[in-house]
């Protein structure tokens, strides 16, 4: 599950850098696209990081991080798909494989906070 989560969550920053790279270069949209791109690539850092914990709740606290940057992942790619729908501009079919990606990225990361709270509370 590591090796996976680990690929999923690199592919995840690099879909998302790939359609930022379609969007708009324009001021406001690259205000957007810069948080996506921070956000989506600290989803497999900061899960790499967790990786190399040091305790229990050393891994629980990189694991929350994990699941902030991805909460905020998910925030942009749903401002710029509204955006993108008021600028009239074709990109749903984009965001779709995305957002539904970071819903199941945040469900793993919850389940893996949720046990390893009662792991540490059981110790």
């Amino acid at each position: 599950m590591t090796n996976d989560l680990k690929q999923r969550t690199k592919r995840f920053a690099l879909d998302c850098w790939i359609l930022c790279s379609q969007l708009p270069k324009t001021r406001e949209f690259n205000a957007y696209v810069n948080q996506l791109i921070r956000s989506s690539s600290s989803v497999g850092a900061n899960y790499r990081a967790a990786q190399r914990a040091k305790s229990s709740a050393d891994f629980l606290n990189k694991l929350k991080i994990v699941e902030e940057e991805i909460d905020e992942s998910d925030y942009f790619l749903e401002l710029l798909f509204e955006v993108c729908l008021i600028e009239k501009l074709d990109f749903e079919p984009n965001f779709q494989p995305l957002m539904k990606e970071s819903k199941e990225l945040t469900a793993i990361i919850v389940a893996a906070i949720k046990t390893t709270k009662s792991t540490i509370q059981t110790k």
